[in-house]
């Protein structure tokens, strides 16, 4: 949804492990060099352990596609099982046929994977067996995993294997019934997380694989992504992709600290303050407490402000100072949400949503957008932004998120200069934009009534009434005169050309598919009469 704001071709920290943003730091790469050498090496085990997120499988997968030709892998990734299957998973990786008799037998199976080790090594290959999440086998498996080692000529072992797995395996290995596979365990490397500028480094990496042309992330933003995730690439990407897309519903081109703040404290679900802050209570005394007071309410989200401690009588002109300038607004939301608390919630969301359209929404009969259906209305959750509700132009339900992490509905009723207009559990009232973006990340549902028929994307060949209505409004927003001439239902490659033009001219993207977002800002674009809208369009505009 933010990558074409922020001039990129796709989102750079999707937490799925593509090889093409492989970032081996230095740590990474030493720990790719341990393994490489060991499988070329004979020997028994060896064991890379690292926390949760720290880039095991990644240093696993590059491995993977750096192996010799003349090795074969069997890789165990579900190490919970018993020493039959464990010996059986390793069969079926290496493409041992089992009879249905040996099934189930340790001895059998153990007996296949000999013959199978000696023919292979007779051909010169290398067989090596992985193990990830290793931290999780049982006692009996690992002690099957020793016999294993067993396995050998008079110069050489038949099977290299690799443990990988969380710090908890080195407390696995260290038992003392453990000792004879811990004793033959040849080499030991744990991957610690990323150095701060290793982290940065990270950060640049995946954005210009992504098609970053330029700095995104402030000096202090990439400072707090850091601080704040412990250097853990898992928890890094995470908390990036939270900050650009609240940097993308706020409508800002480059990502702060206080953005990173507030994605890390929706990612953890408690508030997460600045590090002067801690220190400024560690060190103690009036000034400290004075600075705290008046500078938190510049690293919080409006609204979760801390009660500001007095001023000692020797600051207190100090303190007073800055009163000069003009009074900040005193915060509504927050108020709001404290004093409806637990009422905020989704259905009485959709009732207020409802009540907007002239519909009825019976609480606890049915799903909001089941109940939507049966009144010929139609859902269409989204993520986005205030300039996308803009351009759609409909009353939506958003998910706010607020210092303590917890979720709350509200329906925006109305968004003008003046501010939105929200509507909680019946109750309305007025906020600034810009507070009620600290508490939004673009989570957004808006009810739409479809003009022909059901909802559904149309694109070149389809024909039907839909198709029809497509047509007939471009030719209106186009200013071409109405005409009583049958309009054709067939979505050609002239109304292709036409759909393009005017997700052009709209700022979407430009596909020639009209989607289920092209048709919601082409209704809002001719003001259906009746539709509860956001804004009224200026005088004489179409949209």
């Amino acid at each position: 949804m933010y990558a074409s704001f922020f001039g990129l071709n796709e989102k750079p920290f999707a937490i799925t492990p593509d090889p093409r943003y492989l970032y081996l730091s230095e740590r990474h790469a030493e720990a790719l060099a341990h393994l490489a050498y060991g499988i070329s090496e004979a020997g028994g085990f060896i064991q890379l352990t690292g926390e949760v997120g720290t880039g095991k499988t990644t240093v696993l997968r590059s491995l993977l596609q750096q192996l010799p030709a003349h090795c074969d892998v069997a890789l165990i990734l579900n190490p919970r099982v018993t020493p039959a299957e464990f010996l059986q998973c390793i069969c079926d990786e290496l493409k041992v046929h089992v009879a249905p008799a040996g099934a189930g037998s340790v001895k059998a199976l153990v007996d296949l994977l000999t013959h199978f080790l000696l023919d292979a090594h007779g051909r010169g290959r290398r067989i090596v067996l992985m193990v990830d999440e290793a931290q999780n086998l049982a006692p009996d498996v690992l002690e099957q995993v020793r016999l294993l080692t067993n396995l050998e000529t008079a110069t050489q072992k038949l099977l290299q294997i690799i443990l990988i797995g969380q710090p908890e395996l080195r407390s696995v290995l260290s038992r003392p019934e453990l000792r004879q596979l811990a004793q033959r365990i040849t080499g030991r490397y744990h991957l610690e997380a990323l150095r701060r500028e290793e982290t940065l480094a990270y950060i640049r990496h995946r954005l210009r694989v992504a098609g970053a042309t330029r700095e995104i992330f402030t000096r202090g933003a990439l400072a707090e992504l850091h601080r704040l995730s412990g250097g853990v690439p898992r928890i890094i990407n995470v908390i990036a992709d939270r900050a650009l897309l609240g940097a993308y519903t706020r409508e800002e081109l480059k990502v702060s600290g206080a953005l990173v703040r507030r994605a890390a404290a929706e990612v953890y679900g408690r508030p997460v303050l600045p590090p002067w802050l801690r220190a400024a209570a560690a060190a103690g005394g009036a000034a400290a407490l004075a600075a705290a007071g008046f500078f938190t309410w510049r690293a919080l989200p409006q609204g979760a402000e801390p009660a500001q401690p007095a001023p000692a009588p020797e600051t207190a002109a100090v303190a007073a100072a800055p009163v000069a300038a003009p009074a900040k607004p005193a915060p509504v939301l927050a108020d709001e949400l404290a004093r409806l608390a637990g009422r905020a919630t989704l259905d009485s969301a959709f009732g207020d949503l409802f009540a907007l359209w002239s519909a009825a929404y019976e609480p606890g009969t049915g799903r909001g957008c089941e109940q939507a259906d049966l009144q010929g209305l139609a859902c269409v959750w989204q993520r986005g932004s205030f300039a996308q509700l803009k351009l759609i132009n409909r009353p939506a339900i958003l998910s706010l998120v607020d210092g303590a992490g917890g979720s709350h509905e509200v329906v925006l009723a109305g968004l003008d200069g003046a501010g939105a207009r929200l509507l909680v559990a019946g109750a309305e009232f007025r906020v600034p934009v810009a507070e009620l973006a600290d508490y939004w990340f673009g989570e957004f549902l808006v009810l739409w009534l479809p003009q022909a028929g059901g909802p559904r994307p149309l694109r070149a060949g389809m024909r039907g009434p839909d198709v029809r209505w497509l047509r007939q409004g471009l030719a209106q927003l186009n200013g071409q005169p109405a005409t009583e001439a049958p309009i054709d239902d067939l979505f050609d490659a002239d109304l292709e050309r036409l759909v393009e033009d005017f997700q052009r001219s709209r700022r979407l993207a430009v596909d020639g598919i009209a989607g289920m977002q092209t048709q919601l800002v082409l209704d809002a674009a001719l003001g259906a009469p009746g539709t509860p809208t956001l804004a009224a369009p200026p005088s004489g505009a179409g949209a």
